[in-house]
């Protein structure tokens, strides 16, 4: 393909941002491409070339590009104003359907990000235990705030060590992290800090390396473990609510945790993110309580309205049904196409997500990294040349839509047979 106008304009961008892009893993070597137009399940490049999109804006598009009822929603919207400053009755009228769906939600505080609603959970589950240790997963990604940003792979008890430039120690001093997968670990975390640890915050489904899917028992198990020891438990949903079933991962796996975060899949596409749980944990965000959360973005019209019209039309088309019955054919036939051309790489996935990994099939951030990352890597390029746009990292979930036919599908097992090869 022809990207001779994307290679131009990314030798501009390196001279006006940072790595030429606004979010690291968009910068894809030598250079990305530069999307003109989205519509359905495909994407154009300023070039013209046309792309079939499995990543989906990284998980929200569930609908695929530039749906109608979205797109008509907010445009409505658009003519009675964008941003009020005030309350408005569709932040109250989203609330109640938030809370219909999630029977671990009795209230909401709307935010503009996931990185925002994890950050405030937190906050929020550290104000009302009085305690300020939390333990996260290793290869867990909760946003780019500064006490989630940890590396992996420390070992079960070991107090954080910041991944990023910018972020003192003792900013992570009270983060922990353990292994997916493993309850022995994260009981010898809590048990080591047990008067301190306010809550467990967890992905259901490993999304940022993955998916990674929990192992039988694995998440009732967390449950039990954090009642027991009066911890909150945070289901962060941002990739799996919404996606898996209307009730996210904890309707699909029947798992009631104290507190939810959700996010850019309830927004179709438009910015939002959902801080919810107990009451008498909300209870105690601001205004009502102690725990300070604000923003000028909180509750905005058009993210409610999007909200609203994403959630009428999943009930109306019956979207899960479609798109997971989708998913389970597509990683079928991956797995028959891995398995025809003798190869030692596995499928994994659950719904709409899928991913093929170039090795073992890992139950955990550190087997995930046993992965042949320079094997993929040519993988990815060789299918972006045949019209194909996969995550271009062996460590991200590749999304399916409603959008996307089953001739997009086969297109798509053809590519991945010739370019498996």
């Amino acid at each position: 393909m022809g990207t001779e106008k994307s290679r131009k304009l990314f030798d501009e961008a390196k001279k006006l941002l940072p790595g030429g892009v606004s979010s690291p893993v968009r910068a894809i070597k030598p250079y990305p491409f530069y999307t003109k137009r989205a519509n359905g399940s495909k994407i154009t490049d300023i070039d013209g070339n046309v792309y079939i999109d499995y990543v989906m804006g990284y998980g929200p598009l569930l609908l695929g590009h530039n749906h109608p009822a979205i797109k008509e929603a907010v445009i409505k919207q658009l003519s009675d104003g964008w941003l009020y400053g005030t309350p408005s009755e569709l932040e109250v009228s989203l609330a109640k359907e938030i809370i219909k769906l999630y029977a671990s939600i009795d209230m909401v505080r709307f935010v503009s990000t996931g990185t925002e609603a994890t950050m405030g959970a937190l906050r929020a589950a550290r104000g009302f235990t009085g305690k300020n240790k939390f333990i996260k997963i290793e290869g867990g990604f909760h946003g780019a705030h500064d006490a989630a940003l940890v590396k992996a792979g420390s070992g079960a008890t070991t107090l954080g060590t910041p991944d990023s430039a910018g972020v003192p120690k003792d900013f992570t001093k009270n983060t922990l992290q353990v292994p997916y997968n493993n309850i022995e670990a994260m009981t010898e975390a809590i048990e080591a800090y047990k008067d301190d640890v306010a809550a467990v915050i967890i992905e259901p489904v490993l999304g940022n390396i993955g998916p990674i899917l929990p192992e039988k028992g694995y998440l009732k198990e967390v449950r039990a473990l954090t009642k027991e020891y009066d911890v909150v438990l945070i289901f962060d949903e941002v990739i799996t609510g919404f996606r898996l079933a209307m009730g996210g991962a904890q309707e699909y796996y029947g798992i009631k945790p104290d507190m939810t975060t959700l996010g850019k899949i309830l927004g179709g596409g438009f910015h939002i993110g959902v801080i919810g749980g107990k009451r008498e944990i909300m209870e105690k965000i601001s205004p009502a309580g102690p725990v300070y959360q604000a923003g000028t973005f909180n509750g905005s019209p058009v993210s409610m309205t999007a909200g609203l019209a994403m959630i009428s039309t999943l009930k109306k088309e019956k979207v899960h049904e479609k798109v997971n019955s989708a998913g389970d054919s597509l990683r079928k036939a991956l797995s028959d196409v891995i398995g025809d051309l003798g190869l030692d790489y596995s499928i994994s996935g659950i719904g709409s997500m899928f991913k093929v990994f170039f090795g073992d099939l890992p139950h955990n951030y550190t087997e995930a990294l046993k992965c042949d990352t320079d094997k993929f890597n040519v993988f990815f390029k060789k299918m972006l040349n045949d019209g194909i746009f996969l995550p271009p990292s062996q460590f991200e979930t590749n999304f399916l839509s409603l959008a996307h036919s089953k001739e997009d599908i086969d297109n798509t097992i053809d590519a991945y047979q010739r370019n498996l090869k």
